[in-house]
């Protein structure tokens, strides 16, 4: 799984089986390319086995 710099990014995870390990190494890439001290990172169900994860502000998430 590779992802460029961008601040969101959505799966399609067909194997429930690997759902959780799937969504987990995404959300560690995510952190691992932002500074996820000032930002935190958003696990959205976006349609049917469909996923979107975006990268938020902290201060503009609690607003």
């Amino acid at each position: 799984m590779t992802f460029d710099a961008t601040s969101s990014v959505t799966l399609k995870i067909w194997d429930r089986a690997t759902l959780h390990h799937t969504l987990d190494a995404a959300v560690s890439d995510l952190s691992a390319r932002h500074n996820t001290t000032t930002c935190q990172i958003a696990v959205t169900c976006s349609g049917p086995n469909t996923f979107t994860l975006s990268v938020r502000d902290r201060a503009l998430a609690n607003a």
